[in-house]
């Protein structure tokens, strides 16, 4: 059989048994140990459930059973410090004459040790807790494209796990078990579980980020703005006071879609004012690499050397796309220059009508394609934002966010606008050392009283579902 030594990690007398156990065990063939190390605070709990479950009554530290193996049952219980060292005297003509300081220097050694073991595994339980990622929507095209990108491990790093939850309502259930299994069939080694969810009430639990890519299907003959900002805000109402009960509280949440992402971001924040508005930003990476692409077509090179173009305002309404920063890098022309030196784009854009007449006319078309992408694009704009959000944009980039206003640029406070920012250190941080034109300051102006207005309609829209409690909502 087996001597089964169990004991607070601080107890002396758990100590000297120990000691008397481990000599037993490396001068006799035939006696094994196992020792089971409780901490203080846990030890009376384990004793009680240990004697519940076995009918053995013991009040202290440390108890020590036999467990017959090769008879089955429960084990035969030997009792304390004092019975074990007469059994060891009885059977083998043994005993402890370990002196009282030496057994406290032993429980004061244990103790230490149980302490530094019990650290270390839950360092390791924390390596291994997944990432918990929740996406709303989840049975749009983007959301299938997403998945692979989240799962590869260049988001968040090779070393993280992540659980995929997908949320969507009870019609969509045949297709997000559908992706589930396709998910599942592909055997990422990153992806620990991924999970369809139609239950609203069970929706964002413990999640770290949230990716919010529900759309209104815009029809502007059949409905009126104020009844797709009221579609939103409901939406929004469900979601928001979800996030606030079950997400955890430095829950990341990052609105895309095709129609109102900055609205989207803004509700989510009023109707659940404990989430941080730091916490909370829309998409515009779609429209950053659509207008890149653009200039590098143009401009016949790869729209990889393009970089720091600005998207100013309502990602998926009037936006303004600002060139005035913009670099290329690695382009072949009469100037030559190391890999890494940029040349200004508006320098390089000879035909300067066409930067007034076609690029910028062509923001209506640019956003009819992005609006129009089947989720390759969008998908990857999600995935890159992530990734700069976790790991640092690529230094001295911009890139383009919309965030909650606090003045900067001018642009009033208390709207969510695209702006530029750089990612450092799991923050985003905007660039307001940057400096802007007349004309930028200008379009500013419009674009922010666009999203005041979209604002003060949706603000409306409480008050009349919430008459009484809507002061307290939109304080």
């Amino acid at each position: 059989g087996v001597a089964v030594f169990t004991g607070k990690a601080n107890c002396p007398y758990y100590a000297k048994a120990e000691l008397l156990a481990d000599y037993l065990q490396a001068n006799l063939p035939d006696f094994r140990v196992h020792k089971i190390t409780q901490h203080p605070d846990k030890w009376e709990q384990w004793l009680h459930d240990i004697c519940e479950t076995n009918g053995w009554e013991h009040r202290q530290s440390p108890i020590i059973w036999r467990e017959l193996l090769d008879r089955g049952g429960k084990g035969l219980l030997l009792g304390g410090v004092n019975d074990f060292l007469e059994y060891a005297q009885h059977y083998y003509g043994i005993t402890s004459m370990m002196l009282s300081e030496e057994m406290l220097d032993i429980a004061e050694e244990n103790l230490q040790a149980y302490i530094e073991i019990e650290k270390e595994e839950e360092e390791i339980k924390s390596l291994s807790k997944p990432l918990q990622i929740w996406i709303t929507s989840a049975s749009a095209p983007i959301c299938y494209q997403l998945i692979p990108l989240l799962a590869n491990g260049e988001v968040f790093g090779m070393t993280t796990d992540i659980s995929i939850h997908l949320l969507d309502s009870d019609q969509f259930k045949e297709v997000l078990c559908g992706i589930v299994m396709e998910a599942e069939d592909m055997a990422f080694p990153l992806l620990h579980s991924i999970s369809a969810h139609t239950e609203i009430d069970e929706a964002f639990i413990q999640a770290d980020i949230i990716i919010v890519l529900d759309d209104v299907l815009l029809n502007c003959e059949v409905q009126s703005v104020g009844n797709y900002i009221r579609e939103v805000s409901d939406i929004c109402q469900v979601y928001a006071p979800l996030i606030e009960k079950n997400a955890k509280s430095e829950v990341r949440v990052i609105s895309s879609g095709k129609t109102f992402v900055n609205l989207k971001a803004m509700m989510i924040m009023t109707y659940g004012p404990s989430i941080k508005t730091e916490n909370v930003i829309a998409v515009a990476t779609s429209w950053e690499s659509a207008a890149k692409a653009t200039l590098a077509r143009k401009l016949n090179t790869n729209a990889a050397g393009v970089k720091d173009v600005i998207v100013w305002g309502n990602i998926t309404g009037c936006n303004y796309i600002d060139l005035s920063h913009a670099k290329l890098y690695g382009y072949n022309c009469a100037i030559w220059g190391p890999a890494n030196f940029p040349r200004p784009v508006l320098n390089m854009i000879y035909d300067s009508e066409w930067i007034h007449s076609e690029f910028l006319s062509a923001q209506n078309s640019l956003n009819s394609r992005v609006s129009h992408c089947v989720g390759m694009l969008p998908a990857h704009a999600v995935a890159t934002v992530l990734r700069y959000w976790y790991h640092g944009s690529p230094p001295g980039e911009i890139v383009s966010v919309g965030v909650f206003t606090e003045g900067q640029f001018c642009v009033p406070d208390g709207i969510v606008f695209s702006m530029p920012v750089r990612f450092q250190n799991g923050n985003w941080k905007v660039i307001t050392e940057l400096e802007i034109s007349e004309t930028t300051q200008e379009a500013l102006g419009r674009l922010a009283h666009e999203l005041i207005q979209e604002k003060l309609i949706a603000l409306r829209e409480i008050k009349e579902m919430h008459p009484y409690g809507a002061d307290e909502i939109t304080s």
